[in-house]
């Protein structure tokens, strides 16, 4: 009696539920007995892509040639062929490697796989090789799939982010199962708006932020502590403006997923950007637990370098002699004090003189713009260059379908003068057509850079009302700030300010906010 051993495998867990290893079982069990074979071995693989992972990776098809070494069984039974494997650049061998060593490859279905002649071989190879073709388009349809719910606003499954949770929608998939969609969790979005706001309104960094949630008892999904790298997780996840993203793909926007607001989102990257380590642009204060208002926005107008803020103890003699002593924060020019160049400025400069002057100037800017209604004349401004846009788009797209009419017809005419029924050679008709195409081309990118700019234009109109609100914000708050508060307005409002000899103080105002500051 021929010794036996079989193999069972499918692809996902989902098949184990579906009792399709017991069905590879009985069926080979049954095939078995009837050949009058003893089946002396069996081995199951669960959740194993026989596309996917290489038989080398495989621990039962490793352990099954181990025993066909030793003579250990006489036939390797599998339910189907493909049970084996579908990778047509190994799967194929891996049967010829058996039959070498004399074992029988069966399948249930398929009956024994040979190699007597080329006929065999080629049966053999073609067999994995349409298993593999199946278990690409498989992988196609599934991922097209995927993409279409994501794009669709479907909940795909996984972990759901904090800030949302998961609600019947009394529907069934194709498997029966229950269709669930996503919604906002009024709590947890509550937490995440002061996640985002305490950011740009505080500055706190994630490590900061973990540890004012942790204090107030609030936790996860899994109801664990938060952690600096799950702050960093949603401070990143655009998905909070309205959108699912699963797998690289990225639905439209929906609305009822809205949590916070999109420019918000953009101020938010800004400053984790900027906060990173090798980012040497940075006007954002790395933390704002300091002292001093300026933190990273403050340069030197002489040699460019950025200052830096030192405590430094200043020596004063009373008119009687003795000797006083006073401690000072300052800003001191990073170069000149290390002597990196010829900087032919001051050394440094007392903070408390510096921010007084730059408080001064954003308290009566903000005073002003309080007292100054939106500038409505700069919307205008923007709606009349776009309705410039539109109407130069209208214009280039009358002239494309006009030219591509003409190159139709010259294609047409091509035909009649190759029968000799046309005014024209074919060589004239060829350079029109070759003419008339080159000028298509010319008004098509013409047309896609004109739609570039129109977006942009569009796109600027949309943050105008939050930067002017923002701006709004920043002067109903300013006057009763505090100063991590007063920090975070500086370096947002403030690209950079520049400080020369004589503390002659010069401020450069953000591009967002400096349409609102001209004229004030």
């Amino acid at each position: 009696m021929k010794r036996v051993y079989c193999l069972y495998r499918v692809s996902t867990k989902g098949q184990v539920d579906k009792d399709d290893i017991p069905m590879q079982r009985i069926k080979c069990n049954e095939f078995a007995k009837a050949q009058g074979w003893s089946i002396v071995k069996e081995f199951s693989e669960k959740g194993i892509s026989g596309f996917k992972v290489s038989s080398e990776n495989r621990d039962a098809v490793q352990d099954i040639k181990a025993a066909a070494l030793r003579k250990e069984f006489d036939i390797l039974l599998v339910f189907m062929f493909d049970r084996l494997g579908r990778r047509e650049d190994e799967t194929p061998f891996v049967v010829e490697w058996f039959v070498k060593q004399g074992i029988e490859v069966w399948s249930t279905q398929e009956g024994e796989q040979r190699f007597e002649n080329h006929v065999d071989k080629l049966m053999n190879y073609i067999r994995f090789w349409q298993a593999s073709g199946e278990s690409i388009k498989t992988s196609v349809r599934i991922k097209t799939r995927m993409k279409q719910l994501v794009e669709e606003g479907a909940y795909t499954g996984g972990n759901v982010l904090y800030g949302y949770k998961t609600v019947k929608t009394g529907q069934l998939n194709k498997k029966g199962k229950e269709i669930y969609q996503l919604e906002i969790d009024p709590e947890e979005a509550e937490i995440v708006k002061v996640i985002f706001e305490k950011t740009v309104k505080d500055g706190f960094g994630s490590h900061r932020l973990a540890t004012f949630l942790n204090e107030k008892g609030i936790r996860t999904h899994q109801g664990n502590k938060f952690q600096s790298n799950t702050i960093n997780r949603i401070l990143k996840n655009k998905s909070y403006c309205g959108y699912v993203i699963s797998g690289g793909n990225c639905s439209p926007f929906i609305s009822r997923l809205k949590i916070i607001d999109e420019n918000l989102f953009d101020s938010v990257q800004n400053i984790v950007h900027q906060r990173m380590v090798k980012n040497s642009k940075r006007t954002i204060p790395l933390n704002t637990k300091g002292k001093t208002l300026l933190s990273g926005n403050i340069f030197c107008a002489h040699c460019g370098g950025r200052l830096i803020v030192t405590r430094y103890q200043d020596r004063y003699l009373r008119r009687d002699g003795t000797e006083y002593k006073i401690d000072q924060l300052k800003y001191t020019c990073y170069h000149k004090s290390r002597k990196l160049n010829d900087c032919d400025g001051q050394t440094s400069y007392i903070a408390e003189t510096i921010d007084e002057a730059v408080i001064n100037v954003l308290d009566n800017l903000l005073k002003s713009i309080k007292e100054t209604p939106k500038d409505k004349a700069l919307e205008k401004k923007y709606k009349s260059q776009v309705s410039v846009y539109n109407s130069n788009y209208k214009k280039i797209s009358a002239e494309i379908d006009k030219l591509s009419s003409q190159l139709k017809s010259l294609k047409m005419e091509i035909g009649k003068a190759l029968v000799g029924e046309s005014a024209f050679t074919a060589d004239q008709l060829s350079e029109a057509i070759n003419t008339t195409q080159s000028r298509v081309n010319e008004k098509v990118l013409e047309q896609e850079k004109l739609k570039s700019e129109l977006e942009n234009k569009k796109e600027a109109m949309s943050k105008l009302d939050y930067h002017y609100n923002m701006f709004l914000n920043w002067a109903d708050e300013f006057q009763n700030a505090s100063l991590e508060e007063r920090k975070m307005i500086a370096c947002q409002l403030i690209r950079q300010v520049k400080v020369s000899k004589g503390y002659n103080v010069n401020i450069e105002f953000d591009m967002n906010y400096q349409q609102f500051c001209e004229g004030l």
